[in-house]
Protein backbone atom coordinates (compact mmCIF):
# COMPACT_ATOMS: atom_id res chain seq x y z
CA UNK A 1 0.00 0.00 0.00
CA UNK A 2 2.84 2.33 0.88
CA UNK A 3 4.53 1.76 -2.49
CA UNK A 4 1.26 2.07 -4.37
CA UNK A 5 0.42 5.29 -2.56
CA UNK A 6 3.83 6.69 -3.32
CA UNK A 7 3.51 5.80 -7.01
CA UNK A 8 0.07 7.40 -7.04
CA UNK A 9 1.49 10.59 -5.55
CA UNK A 10 4.30 10.60 -8.11
CA UNK A 11 1.81 10.13 -10.93
CA UNK A 12 -0.30 12.97 -9.56
CA UNK A 13 2.74 15.21 -9.28
CA UNK A 14 3.79 14.38 -12.83
CA UNK A 15 0.30 15.06 -14.11
CA UNK A 16 0.18 18.38 -12.25
CA UNK A 17 3.59 19.32 -13.64
CA UNK A 18 2.47 18.54 -17.17
CA UNK A 19 -0.68 20.58 -16.73
CA UNK A 20 1.39 23.45 -15.32
CA UNK A 21 3.83 23.23 -18.19
CA UNK A 22 0.96 23.17 -20.65
CA UNK A 23 -0.63 26.23 -19.02
CA UNK A 24 2.72 27.99 -18.96
CA UNK A 25 3.30 27.19 -22.62
CA UNK A 26 -0.15 28.48 -23.47
CA UNK A 27 0.34 31.70 -21.53
CA UNK A 28 3.72 32.13 -23.21
CA UNK A 29 2.07 31.89 -26.66
CA UNK A 30 1.67 35.55 -27.60
CA UNK A 31 -0.91 34.96 -30.33
CA UNK A 32 -3.11 32.82 -28.08
CA UNK A 33 -2.76 35.30 -25.22
CA UNK A 34 -3.77 38.24 -27.38
CA UNK A 35 -6.74 36.29 -28.77
CA UNK A 36 -7.84 35.48 -25.21
CA UNK A 37 -7.64 39.13 -24.20
CA UNK A 38 -9.48 40.44 -27.26
CA UNK A 39 -12.28 37.89 -26.78
CA UNK A 40 -12.77 38.67 -23.10
CA UNK A 41 -15.82 40.66 -21.93
CA UNK A 42 -13.50 42.92 -19.93
CA UNK A 43 -11.47 43.98 -22.96
CA UNK A 44 -14.61 44.52 -24.98
CA UNK A 45 -15.84 46.86 -22.25
CA UNK A 46 -12.48 48.66 -22.27
CA UNK A 47 -12.62 48.97 -26.05
CA UNK A 48 -16.15 50.38 -25.88
CA UNK A 49 -14.99 52.85 -23.23
CA UNK A 50 -12.20 54.09 -25.51
CA UNK A 51 -14.75 54.59 -28.27
CA UNK A 52 -16.99 56.60 -25.93
CA UNK A 53 -14.02 58.53 -24.54
CA UNK A 54 -12.59 59.52 -27.93
CA UNK A 55 -13.71 63.13 -27.60
CA UNK A 56 -12.32 63.38 -24.08
CA UNK A 57 -8.97 61.94 -25.15
CA UNK A 58 -8.74 64.54 -27.90
CA UNK A 59 -9.74 67.39 -25.59
CA UNK A 60 -7.22 66.30 -22.93
CA UNK A 61 -4.56 66.29 -25.65
CA UNK A 62 -5.50 69.79 -26.74
CA UNK A 63 -5.48 71.05 -23.16
CA UNK A 64 -1.99 69.67 -22.55
CA UNK A 65 -0.66 70.84 -25.92
CA UNK A 66 -1.63 74.40 -25.11
CA UNK A 67 0.48 74.31 -21.94
CA UNK A 68 4.02 75.10 -23.17
CA UNK A 69 6.67 72.53 -22.26
CA UNK A 70 10.03 73.70 -23.67
CA UNK A 71 13.19 71.76 -22.84
CA UNK A 72 13.92 72.06 -19.10
CA UNK A 73 10.67 73.97 -18.52
CA UNK A 74 8.05 71.25 -18.29
CA UNK A 75 6.84 72.10 -14.76
CA UNK A 76 3.46 73.65 -15.58
CA UNK A 77 2.47 70.83 -17.91
CA UNK A 78 3.77 68.29 -15.38
CA UNK A 79 1.52 69.71 -12.65
CA UNK A 80 -1.50 69.56 -14.95
CA UNK A 81 -0.71 65.95 -15.88
CA UNK A 82 -0.21 65.07 -12.22
CA UNK A 83 -3.77 66.25 -11.46
CA UNK A 84 -5.09 64.26 -14.42
CA UNK A 85 -3.40 61.06 -13.18
CA UNK A 86 -4.94 61.59 -9.77
CA UNK A 87 -8.37 62.14 -11.34
CA UNK A 88 -8.28 58.79 -13.17
CA UNK A 89 -7.63 56.98 -9.91
CA UNK A 90 -3.97 56.02 -9.94
CA UNK A 91 -2.13 55.51 -6.66
CA UNK A 92 1.04 57.18 -5.36
CA UNK A 93 0.83 59.97 -7.94
CA UNK A 94 3.75 62.37 -7.63
CA UNK A 95 6.33 64.46 -9.45
CA UNK A 96 9.83 63.11 -8.78
CA UNK A 97 13.05 65.07 -8.23
CA UNK A 98 13.80 65.31 -11.96
CA UNK A 99 10.28 66.41 -12.90
CA UNK A 100 8.79 63.12 -14.14
CA UNK A 101 5.13 62.52 -13.27
CA UNK A 102 4.47 59.06 -11.84
CA UNK A 103 1.26 57.17 -11.07
CA UNK A 104 0.81 53.52 -10.08
CA UNK A 105 -1.86 50.97 -10.98
CA UNK A 106 -1.30 47.93 -8.82
CA UNK A 107 -1.34 44.39 -10.15
CA UNK A 108 -2.13 41.12 -8.42
CA UNK A 109 1.34 39.59 -8.28
CA UNK A 110 2.89 42.06 -5.85
CA UNK A 111 6.47 40.99 -6.56
CA UNK A 112 7.92 44.49 -6.30
CA UNK A 113 8.61 44.70 -10.04
CA UNK A 114 6.99 47.23 -12.35
CA UNK A 115 6.14 47.64 -16.02
CA UNK A 116 6.50 51.27 -17.12
CA UNK A 117 4.11 52.75 -19.66
CA UNK A 118 5.34 56.23 -20.55
CA UNK A 119 5.04 59.24 -22.82
CA UNK A 120 7.17 62.37 -22.74
CA UNK A 121 6.05 65.76 -21.45
CA UNK A 122 8.57 67.95 -23.25
CA UNK A 123 8.61 69.35 -26.77
CA UNK A 124 11.46 70.70 -28.90
CA UNK A 125 10.02 74.21 -29.09
CA UNK A 126 11.55 77.19 -27.23
CA UNK A 127 9.72 79.48 -24.80
CA UNK A 128 7.40 81.91 -26.55
CA UNK A 129 6.31 79.50 -29.28
CA UNK A 130 2.59 79.80 -30.08
CA UNK A 131 1.16 76.41 -29.10
CA UNK A 132 -2.50 77.22 -29.79
CA UNK A 133 -4.20 74.22 -31.39
CA UNK A 134 -5.90 74.94 -34.72
CA UNK A 135 -8.53 72.62 -36.18
CA UNK A 136 -9.07 71.88 -39.85
CA UNK A 137 -11.68 69.17 -40.17
CA UNK A 138 -10.38 66.19 -38.21
CA UNK A 139 -6.81 67.49 -38.21
CA UNK A 140 -5.21 69.34 -35.30
CA UNK A 141 -2.24 71.64 -35.97
CA UNK A 142 0.13 72.81 -33.23
CA UNK A 143 3.78 72.49 -32.23
CA UNK A 144 4.13 69.31 -30.15
CA UNK A 145 0.55 68.09 -30.57
CA UNK A 146 1.75 64.80 -32.03
CA UNK A 147 5.22 64.49 -30.56
CA UNK A 148 4.33 63.59 -27.95
CA UNK A 149 1.51 65.40 -26.19
CA UNK A 150 -1.45 63.39 -27.48
CA UNK A 151 0.24 60.27 -26.10
CA UNK A 152 -0.16 61.69 -22.58
CA UNK A 153 -3.92 61.84 -23.06
CA UNK A 154 -3.88 58.34 -24.55
CA UNK A 155 -2.26 57.08 -21.33
CA UNK A 156 -5.15 58.65 -19.42
CA UNK A 157 -7.53 56.91 -21.83
CA UNK A 158 -5.84 53.57 -21.12
CA UNK A 159 -6.39 53.97 -17.39
CA UNK A 160 -10.02 55.08 -17.68
CA UNK A 161 -10.78 52.13 -19.96
CA UNK A 162 -9.11 49.65 -17.58
CA UNK A 163 -10.94 51.12 -14.60
CA UNK A 164 -14.32 51.05 -16.35
CA UNK A 165 -13.82 47.40 -17.33
CA UNK A 166 -12.49 46.34 -13.92
CA UNK A 167 -9.39 44.93 -15.60
CA UNK A 168 -6.75 43.37 -13.38
CA UNK A 169 -3.19 42.77 -14.49
CA UNK A 170 -0.61 40.47 -13.04
CA UNK A 171 2.06 43.17 -13.06
CA UNK A 172 2.08 46.55 -11.38
CA UNK A 173 1.94 49.26 -14.07
CA UNK A 174 3.78 52.53 -13.49
CA UNK A 175 2.42 55.26 -15.75
CA UNK A 176 5.00 57.99 -16.35
CA UNK A 177 5.15 61.35 -18.08
CA UNK A 178 8.88 61.86 -18.60
CA UNK A 179 10.87 65.07 -18.96
CA UNK A 180 13.89 65.69 -21.16
CA UNK A 181 13.25 63.24 -23.98
CA UNK A 182 13.90 65.76 -26.73
CA UNK A 183 17.24 67.16 -27.93
CA UNK A 184 19.13 68.93 -25.15
CA UNK A 185 17.13 67.09 -22.50
CA UNK A 186 19.40 64.12 -23.26
CA UNK A 187 16.90 61.61 -21.78
CA UNK A 188 17.33 63.15 -18.34
CA UNK A 189 13.89 62.03 -17.15
CA UNK A 190 14.17 58.37 -18.05
CA UNK A 191 17.85 58.38 -17.05
CA UNK A 192 16.79 59.50 -13.55
CA UNK A 193 14.01 56.90 -13.47
CA UNK A 194 16.47 54.05 -14.08
CA UNK A 195 19.52 55.29 -12.18
CA UNK A 196 18.37 57.42 -9.25
CA UNK A 197 14.59 57.30 -8.88
CA UNK A 198 12.54 55.43 -6.30
CA UNK A 199 11.78 52.66 -8.82
CA UNK A 200 15.33 52.06 -10.05
CA UNK A 201 16.27 48.36 -10.12
CA UNK A 202 12.54 47.52 -9.87
CA UNK A 203 11.50 47.98 -13.51
CA UNK A 204 11.12 44.72 -15.43
CA UNK A 205 10.06 46.13 -18.81
CA UNK A 206 9.34 49.47 -20.44
CA UNK A 207 7.01 51.00 -23.01
CA UNK A 208 7.33 54.43 -24.53
CA UNK A 209 4.18 55.56 -26.35
CA UNK A 210 5.03 57.88 -29.21
CA UNK A 211 3.51 59.73 -32.13
CA UNK A 212 3.94 57.18 -34.92
CA UNK A 213 1.54 54.60 -36.28
CA UNK A 214 0.58 51.66 -34.09
CA UNK A 215 1.93 49.33 -36.79
CA UNK A 216 5.49 50.33 -35.89
CA UNK A 217 7.61 48.74 -33.17
CA UNK A 218 10.77 50.65 -32.29
CA UNK A 219 12.96 47.94 -30.82
CA UNK A 220 16.29 49.53 -31.73
CA UNK A 221 17.73 52.55 -29.93
CA UNK A 222 20.05 54.75 -31.97
CA UNK A 223 22.86 56.01 -29.77
CA UNK A 224 24.23 59.51 -30.15
CA UNK A 225 27.13 61.65 -28.99
CA UNK A 226 27.02 65.42 -29.23
CA UNK A 227 29.92 67.80 -28.67
CA UNK A 228 30.47 71.54 -28.61
CA UNK A 229 34.00 72.01 -29.94
CA UNK A 230 35.66 75.36 -29.22
CA UNK A 231 38.89 76.59 -30.83
CA UNK A 232 40.58 79.48 -28.98
CA UNK A 233 43.55 81.70 -29.80
CA UNK A 234 45.15 85.11 -29.12
CA UNK A 235 43.09 87.05 -31.67
CA UNK A 236 44.18 90.33 -33.26
CA UNK A 237 43.61 92.84 -36.07
CA UNK A 238 42.90 91.21 -39.41
CA UNK A 239 45.50 93.41 -41.15
CA UNK A 240 47.91 94.43 -38.43
CA UNK A 241 48.20 90.99 -36.85
CA UNK A 242 48.01 89.03 -40.07
CA UNK A 243 50.06 85.85 -39.84
CA UNK A 244 48.96 84.91 -36.32
CA UNK A 245 47.14 81.63 -35.76
CA UNK A 246 43.41 81.83 -36.44
CA UNK A 247 40.84 79.64 -34.60
CA UNK A 248 38.45 79.87 -37.54
CA UNK A 249 41.00 78.39 -39.93
CA UNK A 250 41.58 75.50 -37.53
CA UNK A 251 37.86 74.95 -37.22
CA UNK A 252 37.36 75.05 -40.99
CA UNK A 253 40.10 72.45 -41.47
CA UNK A 254 38.57 70.28 -38.75
CA UNK A 255 35.15 70.51 -40.40
CA UNK A 256 36.55 69.44 -43.76
CA UNK A 257 38.38 66.43 -42.30
CA UNK A 258 35.36 65.49 -40.19
CA UNK A 259 33.19 65.48 -43.33
CA UNK A 260 35.44 62.81 -44.85
CA UNK A 261 35.01 60.14 -42.17
CA UNK A 262 33.86 56.88 -43.76
CA UNK A 263 30.95 55.15 -42.00
CA UNK A 264 29.06 51.92 -42.70
CA UNK A 265 25.57 51.83 -44.19
CA UNK A 266 24.84 48.92 -41.86
CA UNK A 267 24.76 49.38 -38.92
CA UNK A 268 23.56 52.82 -39.93
CA UNK A 269 26.00 55.46 -38.66
CA UNK A 270 25.78 59.20 -39.28
CA UNK A 271 27.42 62.49 -38.36
CA UNK A 272 26.75 66.18 -38.86
CA UNK A 273 27.80 69.69 -37.88
CA UNK A 274 24.60 71.45 -36.91
CA UNK A 275 25.70 74.81 -35.53
CA UNK A 276 28.75 77.05 -35.91
CA UNK A 277 29.70 80.44 -34.50
CA UNK A 278 32.43 82.70 -33.21
CA UNK A 279 34.39 85.85 -33.85
CA UNK A 280 33.78 89.49 -32.88
CA UNK A 281 33.94 91.45 -36.15
CA UNK A 282 34.74 91.09 -39.81
CA UNK A 283 38.10 92.85 -39.38
CA UNK A 284 39.34 90.82 -36.41
CA UNK A 285 41.11 87.51 -36.10
CA UNK A 286 38.73 85.61 -33.81
CA UNK A 287 39.59 84.91 -30.22
CA UNK A 288 37.41 81.83 -30.47
CA UNK A 289 35.11 79.89 -32.75
CA UNK A 290 32.90 76.90 -32.10
CA UNK A 291 30.76 74.21 -33.68
CA UNK A 292 28.29 71.64 -32.42
CA UNK A 293 28.68 68.12 -33.71
CA UNK A 294 26.16 65.26 -33.76
CA UNK A 295 27.15 61.60 -34.25
CA UNK A 296 24.73 58.66 -34.26
CA UNK A 297 24.83 54.92 -34.76
CA UNK A 298 22.88 51.75 -34.26
CA UNK A 299 26.15 50.23 -33.05
CA UNK A 300 27.98 51.11 -29.84
CA UNK A 301 31.44 50.23 -31.31
CA UNK A 302 30.80 52.22 -34.51
CA UNK A 303 29.65 55.26 -32.53
CA UNK A 304 32.81 55.02 -30.41
CA UNK A 305 34.96 54.77 -33.55
CA UNK A 306 33.46 57.95 -35.07
CA UNK A 307 33.69 59.77 -31.75
CA UNK A 308 37.38 58.87 -31.32
CA UNK A 309 38.14 59.90 -34.89
CA UNK A 310 36.34 63.23 -34.45
CA UNK A 311 38.28 64.05 -31.28
CA UNK A 312 41.57 63.23 -33.02
CA UNK A 313 40.65 65.40 -36.03
CA UNK A 314 39.91 68.38 -33.81
CA UNK A 315 43.27 68.18 -32.06
CA UNK A 316 45.13 67.64 -35.33
CA UNK A 317 43.44 70.74 -36.79
CA UNK A 318 44.63 72.84 -33.84
CA UNK A 319 48.14 71.41 -34.12
CA UNK A 320 48.18 72.04 -37.88
CA UNK A 321 47.21 75.69 -37.46
CA UNK A 322 49.89 76.15 -34.81
CA UNK A 323 52.46 74.68 -37.24
CA UNK A 324 51.29 76.77 -40.23
CA UNK A 325 51.16 80.24 -38.63
CA UNK A 326 52.83 82.31 -35.94
CA UNK A 327 52.24 81.44 -32.29
CA UNK A 328 54.21 84.38 -30.88
CA UNK A 329 51.07 85.75 -29.16
CA UNK A 330 49.81 82.33 -28.14
CA UNK A 331 48.72 79.00 -29.57
CA UNK A 332 45.41 77.60 -30.76
CA UNK A 333 43.81 75.34 -28.17
CA UNK A 334 40.77 73.15 -28.62
CA UNK A 335 38.17 71.98 -26.11
CA UNK A 336 35.59 69.30 -26.95
CA UNK A 337 32.75 69.36 -24.43
CA UNK A 338 30.24 66.51 -24.39
CA UNK A 339 26.73 68.03 -24.49
CA UNK A 340 24.68 64.95 -25.33
CA UNK A 341 25.09 61.24 -24.72
CA UNK A 342 22.25 58.89 -25.62
CA UNK A 343 23.09 55.22 -25.11
CA UNK A 344 22.44 52.75 -27.90
CA UNK A 345 20.71 49.41 -27.46
CA UNK A 346 18.08 47.09 -28.82
CA UNK A 347 15.42 44.62 -27.75
CA UNK A 348 15.62 41.46 -29.83
CA UNK A 349 12.59 40.69 -31.99
CA UNK A 350 12.42 37.24 -30.42
CA UNK A 351 11.85 38.54 -26.89
CA UNK A 352 8.46 38.00 -25.31
CA UNK A 353 7.77 41.74 -25.11
CA UNK A 354 8.22 42.26 -28.85
CA UNK A 355 6.29 39.11 -29.69
CA UNK A 356 3.31 40.26 -27.62
CA UNK A 357 3.38 43.60 -29.44
CA UNK A 358 3.62 41.89 -32.82
CA UNK A 359 0.70 39.57 -32.04
CA UNK A 360 -1.50 42.44 -30.86
CA UNK A 361 -0.68 44.64 -33.85
CA UNK A 362 -1.40 41.85 -36.32
CA UNK A 363 -4.62 41.00 -34.49
CA UNK A 364 -5.62 44.63 -35.05
CA UNK A 365 -5.24 44.10 -38.79
CA UNK A 366 -1.98 45.99 -39.25
CA UNK A 367 1.27 44.91 -40.88
CA UNK A 368 4.13 45.17 -38.40
CA UNK A 369 7.31 47.07 -39.17
CA UNK A 370 10.41 47.38 -36.96
CA UNK A 371 12.40 50.57 -36.53
CA UNK A 372 15.50 52.10 -35.02
CA UNK A 373 15.11 55.53 -33.48
CA UNK A 374 16.21 57.61 -30.51
CA UNK A 375 13.53 57.56 -27.79
CA UNK A 376 13.16 57.12 -24.05
CA UNK A 377 13.47 53.36 -24.66
CA UNK A 378 17.19 53.80 -25.40
CA UNK A 379 18.01 53.92 -21.71
CA UNK A 380 16.44 50.61 -20.61
CA UNK A 381 17.58 48.92 -23.83
CA UNK A 382 21.16 49.88 -23.01
CA UNK A 383 20.72 48.46 -19.50
CA UNK A 384 19.47 45.15 -20.87
CA UNK A 385 15.87 45.72 -19.77
CA UNK A 386 13.24 44.71 -22.37
CA UNK A 387 11.89 47.94 -23.85
CA UNK A 388 10.07 49.10 -26.97
CA UNK A 389 8.49 52.26 -28.28
CA UNK A 390 5.03 51.81 -29.75
CA UNK A 391 2.86 54.15 -31.80
CA UNK A 392 -0.51 55.31 -30.55
CA UNK A 393 -2.11 56.42 -33.80
CA UNK A 394 -3.32 55.06 -37.10
CA UNK A 395 -0.64 54.78 -39.82
CA UNK A 396 -0.05 57.94 -41.87
CA UNK A 397 -2.25 60.06 -39.60
CA UNK A 398 0.40 62.51 -38.42
CA UNK A 399 3.18 64.59 -39.91
CA UNK A 400 5.63 67.49 -39.79
CA UNK A 401 6.92 66.55 -36.33
CA UNK A 402 9.26 69.17 -34.80
CA UNK A 403 7.88 71.88 -37.07
CA UNK A 404 5.51 74.77 -36.35
CA UNK A 405 2.87 73.18 -38.57
CA UNK A 406 3.03 69.76 -36.87
CA UNK A 407 -0.30 67.93 -37.25
CA UNK A 408 -2.27 64.85 -36.28
CA UNK A 409 -5.53 63.49 -37.62
CA UNK A 410 -7.98 62.60 -34.83
CA UNK A 411 -10.64 61.04 -37.07
CA UNK A 412 -12.56 58.86 -34.66
CA UNK A 413 -12.65 55.37 -36.16
CA UNK A 414 -8.94 54.94 -37.07
CA UNK A 415 -7.79 56.71 -33.90
CA UNK A 416 -9.98 54.57 -31.62
CA UNK A 417 -8.88 51.37 -33.34
CA UNK A 418 -5.22 52.32 -32.92
CA UNK A 419 -5.63 53.15 -29.21
CA UNK A 420 -7.50 49.88 -28.61
CA UNK A 421 -4.64 48.02 -30.29
CA UNK A 422 -1.94 49.77 -28.29
CA UNK A 423 -3.88 49.03 -25.08
CA UNK A 424 -4.03 45.34 -26.03
CA UNK A 425 -0.22 45.36 -26.37
CA UNK A 426 0.13 46.69 -22.83
CA UNK A 427 -2.42 44.26 -21.39
CA UNK A 428 -0.80 41.25 -23.06
CA UNK A 429 2.63 42.24 -21.76
CA UNK A 430 1.42 42.93 -18.21
CA UNK A 431 -0.69 39.77 -17.91
CA UNK A 432 -4.35 40.73 -18.03
CA UNK A 433 -6.29 38.29 -15.86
Amino acid sequence: MQIAARLSLLALAASTALLGASASAQSANPVAEVERILASPAFKTAATTIDKEHGRIVEDGIKLTEIPAPPFKEEVRAKAFEQMLKAVGLADVKIDEEGNVLGLRRGTRGDGKFVVVSAHLDTVFPPGTDVTVKRQGTKLYAPGVGDDTMSLSVLLGFVRAMQAAGIKTRDDILFVGTVGEEGPGDLRGVRHLFTKGAYKDKIKSFFSVESGGVDQITNGGVGSKRYRVTFSGPGGHSFGAFGLVNPMFAQAQAAVEFSRIQVPATPKTTYSIGLIGGGTSVNSIPVSSWMEVDMRSESVPELKRVEDRMLKIMQEAADGENFARSTKEGKITVEAKLIGDRPAGNTDQKTELVQYAKAAIEAGGYKVSYRWSSTDSNMPMNLGIPAITIGRGAPDKSGRAHSLDEWIDVEKEPMVKAIQTSLSIVLAATGME
